[in-house]
């Protein structure tokens, strides 16, 4: 076993400390919302809350579980996820199997990997895409959250990276027992897909549930806001007086504009969090994996 010189004993050091206060700086204001949503309107006005919570109360937790309207979006994200997953995967797996083929398979792979490069260095704007929105009569539904964003292609090329990584015997043993095309993707280049796979649908994920300004500018209702939409309005824009009456806050003793604002994101928070350990163990490898080839 080869001892480290010591200039990779400094370099790992460094490493380490860099890492942990990049992970420190990421992780203590996120901390901190939680002790605030946890805390007294009073503790919190007074400037006494750090990483733990001052008065520990649920109350802007019971306050937010009677509102409608977060239940409402929340119910309207959770939709969107279960439409906007099963058919960006289908999609770009279907996209990608063909774009991993050997050139003397698909001769055109070329011409249509370009075709998918280009859109994604030039995107068409804010206002071509708001009018082919408006103009397919998605306005104000479901399937203007979900329709526009189906096809990734950063997703697509992982995908197609990823495929073209695996053995090519795997393949061609299947042909040779006479297996066509889509029982070759099916049955053998899914099946060993599972971390890139987890990779891309935790991306599909996390990209849906945090995406706020396609709600605001293609949903014309407050009752059709997804969930981020309807915080981003409460949280950060001028409406939020339109949308909370903050003085009815106040009049709950315990509760505060800024515990009511900090419960309301970790209860957004909780259903990413609740899936990223079950992808996690398959996120590394599906990145690393789905890089190493063109």
């Amino acid at each position: 076993m080869h001892k480290k010189s010591l200039g990779m004993k400094i370099f790992t050091i460094f490493n380490y400390t860099f890492l942990t206060l990049l992970a420190l700086t990421c992780l203590l204001p996120m901390i901190n919302q939680l002790a605030i949503s946890f805390s007294s309107s009073s503790a919190v006005a007074a400037g006494d809350v750090g990483l733990f919570p001052v008065d520990f109360t649920l109350d802007s937790y019971k306050y937010m579980a009677d509102k409608p309207e977060f239940w409402k979006s929340l119910m309207v994200s959770l939709k969107r996820i279960l439409i906007a997953v099963p058919f960006s995967m289908i999609i770009c797996v279907l996209a990608a199997f063909p774009l991993s083929r050997q050139d003397h398979e698909f001769p055109a792979r070329k011409y249509y990997i370009w075709m998918f490069v280009v859109p994604m260095l030039i995107g068409g704007g804010l206002i071509p895409t708001y009018i082919v929105v408006r103009n397919t009569g998605l306005i104000d539904s479901i399937w203007a959250l979900v329709l526009p964003y189906t096809v990734s292609v950063f997703n697509t090329i992982l995908l197609m990276n990823f495929f073209r990584s695996l053995p090519k015997e795997l393949e061609e043993a299947a042909y040779v027992d006479g297996a066509t095309h889509w029982q070759v993707l099916v049955r053998i280049i899914l099946p060993v897909s599972k971390p890139v796979l987890a990779t891309v649908t935790l991306f599909v994920i996390v990209n849906h549930w945090n995406s706020w300004f396609d709600g605001l500018i293609y949903l014309n209702s407050p009752d059709h806001y997804p969930l981020q939409t309807y915080l981003q309005t409460q949280v950060v824009s001028a409406n939020l007086m339109a949308l909370e009456s903050l003085r009815d806050i106040r009049q709950i003793g315990m509760i505060s504009d800024r515990t009511g604002k900090a419960s309301q994101i970790f209860l957004a928070a909780v259903p990413v969090l609740m899936i990223y350990p079950f992808l996690q163990k398959y996120f590394t490898a599906g990145i690393v994996m789905g890089s190493v080839k063109g």
